[in-house]
């Protein structure tokens, strides 16, 4: 009888690993072209680029902020946010190299999840940026307004 159980439970168990490993290899493909899935402690820094000091991640992933947003909400929803990721956080951002904590903070999206801002902008990635340190969408006008690298002070690089 414990033969009956035990087999079950090892062809159960076997599944629930061979899922896993699927899971995490095909997380990982799809990692290098999308932003990570939400952190517990994200952080910003600021880093150098052809448009002078800009904020990235701490996988070196370039910010962009929407002009259309006004305030803390994010008006970048389906398609947009498809193409645009929010910076998905369970936190406020941590304050690394050359970025002033006192602008870090979070906006609630409408599912729910909390996106994190920089004083007071809703920041995103581009999809298209595949690699660190790359900007392939500054100044750019998609969906109904312009996207912008942010600067250590706050502003929008125009």
């Amino acid at each position: 009888m414990s033969r009956r159980i035990a087999v079950p439970l090892i062809v159960l168990t076997l599944g629930a690993v061979a899922s896993a490993a699927y899971g995490s290899a095909a997380s990982g493909t799809v990692a290098s072209a999308r932003p990570a899935a939400a952190s517990s402690a994200p952080s910003l820094k600021a880093g150098s680029s052809k448009y002078g000091k800009v904020l990235f991640d701490r996988g070196g992933r370039v910010l962009y902020t929407f002009a259309r947003d006004h305030g803390k909400a994010s008006t970048c929803y389906g398609g947009c946010a498809a193409a645009w990721p929010p910076f998905k956080v369970k936190q406020a951002p941590k304050a690394g190299a050359g970025v002033r904590s006192g602008l870090l903070g979070t906006t609630r999206r409408r599912d729910g999840s909390l996106q994190g801002t920089y004083a007071g902008h809703p920041l995103y990635y581009f999809t298209g940026d595949k690699k660190p340190g790359q900007i392939t969408c500054q100044n750019v006008s998609s969906f109904g307004g312009r996207w912008f690298v942010i600067n250590p002070n706050g502003k929008p690089v125009h």
